[in-house]
C-alpha cells in the first residue's frame, strides 16, 4: 500500500521543522503548492500541527516502549513514531492499520528500514492503549507542575511560570487553549464589508463574525486564498488581536508612521489606510526577504503610501525628521501565539527570555527617538511573558525623559468604536492602560501593548 499524499507532506514538513527551525505554517505552505487535493491538504495541516502540539505527550507514550534509551533513535524515526501514535490517539477517524503501516513505510522512506521493526512494534503496542487516557499512563513518580506540562504537552519551565502568574484554573485554560487549532481571522480593506462576506460565502468559503473586532471575520471552512476577494486585496489573514494593536496608535489622515519591525505586513497595512490619502508609513524589517513578501501582499491590497526599508531598527535610523506616529511590534518569543505556531514551545528556552528583552529595549529606546513631540509610539509584542513586556516599559519611562503612557479611558475611547457588539474595551484594556489579550480568555493570539505620548516641550 503506497503512502498517502497527506502523509507524505506531514513528514516532510515535520522534518524540515525539527532539523532545519522552519516555521510549520511556511513550510506547510510550500509542501502543499501544486496538484494537492483539499482533503489531503487538510490531513496533513492537521498532520502536522497536531504532532507538534502534543510532541511531548507523545515522545513520553513512545518511550514507554523503548527498550533502548530515547537518545539512540534517530530524528526520521521519531517522526514516524510521533505521526503514527497522534493518529491512533486523536485521529479516530483514521483506522488503525493505516496510520501503523503507513508509519513504517515513511521510515523506510527515510532509509531508516532497519527500523521498521522498531517502528511497527511500537506503534501496535500503542495502538492497545490507546482508548486509555494518557493520565493512567504515567508514572506516579511524574508529579505537580511537570505532571501537568506532559499532559498539556509544554515546556515545564513555561508551565511554572504560568502557574505562578495566573494560578492553577487560569494557566489550566491557557494550556487547554494552545492546544486547541488556531482561528483563521480575516482583515478587511475600505471595500463594502457585507459585499465581501457574500462573496466569500458565494466563493464556497464559510465565514462569520468577528469575535473582536466589529470589521473581522473569523474563517470557518473553504480556501480563502482561492477567492476573488483575497486576490482583489479585500482581505488578508491577520488575528483579530493583531488586528487590534494599531488602532491604540490612533493614527490620522496626514500623518507620517514607521512601523519599525513590520514583517508580515497586516498592521502596516491598516496604518496606510489611517493615513490616507496625504500620509505615509515607512515599514521596516531587518529581514530582505521577508519585506519581499510584504510588498507582494501590499499590492494585492493596492496600497500606494508606504515605502519598504531595510534596516536594523537597533542601529541608529537613516531618517532625518521625525514622525507623529511609531509601532514597534517587537520580535519577541511568541509564547502567546503556541496555538498558531506549537513549534516554537519546544525550540524556546527560559534563558532566552533576558536576551529577547535586551533587543526589546534597544528597540524601544532607539525608535522613541524618532517620535515627534505630541506623537504617539505603542510597543506591543505577542508574548505573555513579563520580561518582554512590562519590563521593557519600566525600563523606558526611567530611562527616557518626556515620556508619559497613555491613559486607559483614553485608549478605551479609542478602541471601543471597532470592537465587536458586546466586548466593552475594558475587557482588553486594564486600569493600568495596558492592552492584553489572552489566548482562553479572548479566543485570538495573546498580545501585550502599551500606548506612549512624547510630552511637548
Amino acid at each position: 500500500m503506497a503512502i498517502s499524499p497527506a502523509r507524505l507532506i506531514a513528514f516532510d514538513v515535520l522534518l524540515r521543522v525539527a532539523a532545519e527551525g522552519a516555521y510549520a505554517a511556511d513550510a506547510l505552505r510550500l509542501r502543499r503548492q501544486g496538484a494537492v487535493r483539499q482533503d489531503d491538504a487538510a490531513l496533513a495541516t492537521e498532520l502536522v500541527f497536531g504532532t507538534l502540539r502534543w510532541q511531548r505527550l507523545l515522545d513520553t507514550l513512545i518511550t514507554r516502549h523503548l527498550r533502548k534509551t530515547s537518545s539512540s533513535l534517530e530524528l526520521e524515526v521519531w517522526i514516524a513514531l510521533r505521526l503514527g501514535v497522534y493518529q491512533l490517539r486523536f485521529l479516530q477517524r483514521v483506522p488503525a492499520h493505516a496510520a501503523v503501516h503507513e508509519s513504517v513505510e515513511l521510515a523506510k522512506r527515510a532509509g531508516k528500514t532497519a527500523a521498521a521493526g522498531l517502528v511497527n512494534a511500537i506503534l501496535r503496542r500503542s495502538s492497545e492503549e490507546c482508548r486509555t487516557p494518557a493520565e493512567l499512563l504515567l508514572s506516579p513518580e511524574i508529579e505537580g507542575a511537570n505532571r501537568l506540562a506532559i499532559l498539556n504537552s509544554h515546556p515545564t519551565w513555561l508551565v511554572e511560570r504560568w502557574l505562578d502568574r495566573y494560578g492553577p484554573d487560569a494557566a489550566d485554560s491557557l494550556l487547554r487553549a494552545n492546544n486547541q487549532p488556531a482561528h483563521s481571522a480575516l482583515a478587511f480593506g475600505p471595500a463594502n464589508h457585507k459585499r465581501t462576506m457574500a462573496n466569500l460565502h458565494a466563493d464556497g468559503v464559510a465565514v462569520e463574525k468577528g469575535a473582536l473586532l466589529h470589521g473581522a471575520a473569523r474563517v470557518m471552512g473553504g480556501n480563502v486564498e482561492r477567492t476573488a476577494a483575497f486576490a482583489s486585496g479585500a482581505i488578508s489573514f491577520q488575528d483579530e488581536a493583531s488586528q487590534a494593536i494599531p488602532l491604540l496608535l490612533d493614527a490620522q489622515p496626514g500623518d507620517s508612521a514607521l512601523d519599525l519591525c513590520s514583517a508580515p505586513g497586516g498592521k502596516t497595512a491598516s496604518l496606510a489606510r489611517a493615513v490616507a490619502p496625504s500620509g505615509h508609513v515607512i515599514a521596516a524589517d531587518i529581514h530582505m526577504h521577508r519585506l519581499r513578501t510584504m510588498r507582494e501582499n501590499l499590492e494585492r491590497m493596492v496600497l500606494g503610501n508606504h515605502w519598504l526599508v531595510a534596516l536594523n531598527g537597533e542601529q541608529p535610523l537613516p531618517f532625518h525628521g521625525q514622525f507623529d506616529r511609531i509601532l514597534v511590534d517587537a520580535p519577541c518569543s511568541g509564547t502567546g501565539t503556541l496555538a498558531r505556531n506549537p513549534e516554537i514551545r519546544w525550540g524556546l528556552q527560559q534563558r532566552d527570555l533576558q536576551a529577547l528583552a535586551s533587543r526589546q529595549r534597544n528597540l524601544l529606546l532607539n525608535a522613541l527617538k524618532y517620535l515627534k513631540p505630541g506623537g504617539r509610539l505603542v510597543y506591543s509584542t505577542c508574548s505573555l511573558e513579563p520580561e518582554e513586556n512590562e519590563a521593557v516599559v519600566t525600563f523606558a519611562l526611567k530611562n527616557v525623559r518626556g515620556l508619559r503612557r497613555v491613559r486607559a479611558g483614553r485608549l478605551r475611547d479609542q478602541l471601543q468604536p471597532f470592537l465587536a457588539p458586546g466586548i466593552d474595551a475594558s475587557a482588553l484594556i486594564g486600569g493600568d492602560g495596558v492592552f492584553r489579550a489572552l489566548p482562553h480568555l479572548h479566543h485570538t493570539d495573546g498580545f501585550f501593548a502599551v500606548a506612549f505620548d512624547r510630552i511637548p516641550s
